[in-house]
């Protein structure tokens, strides 16, 4: 199964947030092979990702073997680690590595779930939390038949008005009961002591986590929130590579894992990280984890699934996983289930 060709496009998103995922912008990429399989994976980076993929990498993958997926990874990691190992260089290559999965499944004629586990039960249902902005949000999820909810607190300000955020947290434990789980999330919008202030203002309703409170890289500032926050710190939605994540897990600065699989250098990488976090006894919980991509290794790797709402302005994919009564099943076709509308690489 030689690599004929490897494409890369950024689709159309007019609903985009209007920030840095819009101006750089999710690409699609797709990579052909000899035989009549192509496979497709989502990276990011925009116009700079795409260049990365069709110039450096199509140049080392053409001619080469799909079904080396691992070592394919490898070597585009040192072939572009002068200048590429994080950010924009990564976003890119993990499309490509998603597409060479997806390949490595419909070769098999299997879902990629079952590539990761043979046993995997593709019908069981897996349970899901919605990000939301406020209360009535909050309703609306609970409407919904979700049992989780991420609060997405960036609106209180930097530094952040403890009083109304607590306030907010409050009346969506007060909606949630008893049983819903529920986090929060500062968007790396705070600083060591207003997030103490925080965790000591809400520590009574039963936050399962508080994500991303600092910057990625403060890594002094989580060492020092591990020891004082009451409440579970998680990050790493914008961390990059196995060797990324390996500083995060031998250091203990997150007790839970959020890697993003379009981000953090595919599915090969997220493996990885599963991996160290079952060995360290840590919780891993993709980023965006209901999109088909993450999907497939929360149902086949994860002992405490749970699967975040995806981009509803990303909805570029044919046959993507839509969430129903707080649950969303992995597609179970072939590779990770999804096509794409040939019209796109026009």
């Amino acid at each position: 199964m030689q690599i004929t060709e490897v494409r890369a496009v950024q689709p159309a998103t007019p609903n985009a947030p209007r920030d840095w995922r819009t101006q750089l912008g999710q690409i699609l990429v797709r990579v052909e092979t000899d035989g009549s399989l192509h496979g497709y994976g989502v990276g990011g980076g925009g116009a700079a990702g795409i260049h990365v993929i069709e110039t450096v990498l199509r140049d080392l993958l053409i001619g080469r073997d799909a079904r080396e997926v691992e070592q394919l990874h490898t070597e585009m990691c040192r072939h572009t680690c002068f200048y590429g190992r994080s950010g924009l260089v990564v976003m890119a290559l993990s499309g490509v590595d998603l597409a060479l999965w997806d390949l490595r499944g419909k070769a098999a004629g299997k879902p990629v779930a079952r590539l990761l586990d043979p046993n995997v039960e593709m019908s069981r249902p897996v349970p899901t939390y919605l990000t939301v902005f406020d209360e009535h949000e909050t309703e609306a999820a609970l409407s919904a038949g979700h049992h989780a909810v991420k609060l997405h607190v960036e609106r209180f300000g930097t530094p952040p008005r403890v009083a109304a955020l607590a306030d907010l947290v409050k009346r969506a434990r007060d909606k949630l009961g008893d049983r819903g789980e529920l986090m929060i999330d500062a968007f790396a919008k705070w600083d060591v002591a207003s997030t103490l202030q925080v965790a000591a203002a809400i520590q009574r309703e039963r936050v399962a986590w508080l994500e991303e409170p600092l910057p990625p890289d403060d890594f002094a500032g989580y060492r020092q929130l591990v020891l004082q926050s009451p409440i579970v710190i998680a990050g790493g939605e914008h961390e990059y590579l196995a060797s990324g994540f390996r500083h995060l897990v031998d250091s203990r600065l997150h007790a839970v894992l959020q890697p993003d699989v379009n981000w953090c250098g595919g599915l090969t990488t997220l493996i990885e990280v599963y991996r160290m976090a079952q060995e360290a006894n840590l919780r891993v919980c993709p980023h965006r984890g209901c999109e088909p991509f993450a999907l497939h290794a929360i149902a086949a790797l994860d002992q405490q699934p749970l699967a975040e709402s995806g981009r509803r302005w990303f909805n570029c994919l044919d046959g993507a996983p839509r969430i129903e009564n707080g649950h969303v099943f992995v597609p179970d076709r072939p590779g990770f289930g999804v096509d794409v509308d040939p019209h796109i690489w026009t």
